[in-house]
């Protein structure tokens, strides 16, 4: 997303334990508990990259109140559709901007994805195509592929959707004075 807006990245793994953030923020709203993802990884990037401005990103899915992370295998993954179908899916997207290990930026955006129902072999079919690529999604899906089909109604900006508030993102980029305004 960043490349086709005409931001030049650099794409860095963070090594943070985002399972262990999460069961310490067990009580929080799920925005609050992206937005802490986001920034830890900004954050742990940017302590070993001094003077850089370092983007961190999270993403995470409740439906039924229940939160939802990224599917270990296969047989993970037709659970959280058969457990989505037919339910509202909300997705958090949060970024934060880290330099010298300080936050200087953290935003969020929220969507709500509408699965229809889902038969069970739609989910077969489905994966038998989006399969490994949708293990690495916390919906079990990529909106720009196939996975559009699982849903009858969508609310929420695209971008945020696709796993960025890309537009709030370039704003704060432009605030720090990296990009034109």
């Amino acid at each position: 997303m960043l490349e086709a807006a005409g931001v030049r990245v650099e794409p860095v793994g963070a090594d943070i334990d985002e399972r262990a953030l999460e069961a310490e923020m067990a009580d929080a709203e799920p925005s609050e508990i992206a937005q802490a993802l986001a920034a830890a990884k900004a954050s742990a990037v940017s302590q070993a990259r001094p003077g850089a401005l370092v983007l961190g990103g999270d993403s995470l899915v409740v439906c039924g109140g229940r939160r939802f992370d990224k599917p270990g295998s296969r047989e993970e993954a037709a659970e959280h559709l058969r457990y989505f179908s037919g339910k509202a899916m909300h997705l958090h997207s949060a970024a934060a901007l880290a330099r010298d290990g300080r936050i200087v930026w953290i935003g969020s955006d929220a969507a709500a994805l509408h699965v229809r129902e889902l038969s069970e072999d739609f989910i077969a079919g489905y994966l038998d195509v989006e399969w490994p690529a949708v293990g690495q999604t916390v919906g079990v899906f990529r909106i720009e592929a196939m996975g559009v089909q699982l849903f009858d109604r969508i609310f929420g900006d695209h971008f945020t959707i696709l796993g960025m508030p890309l537009l709030q993102v370039l704003g704060a980029l432009r605030e720090e004075g990296l990009l034109p305004s």
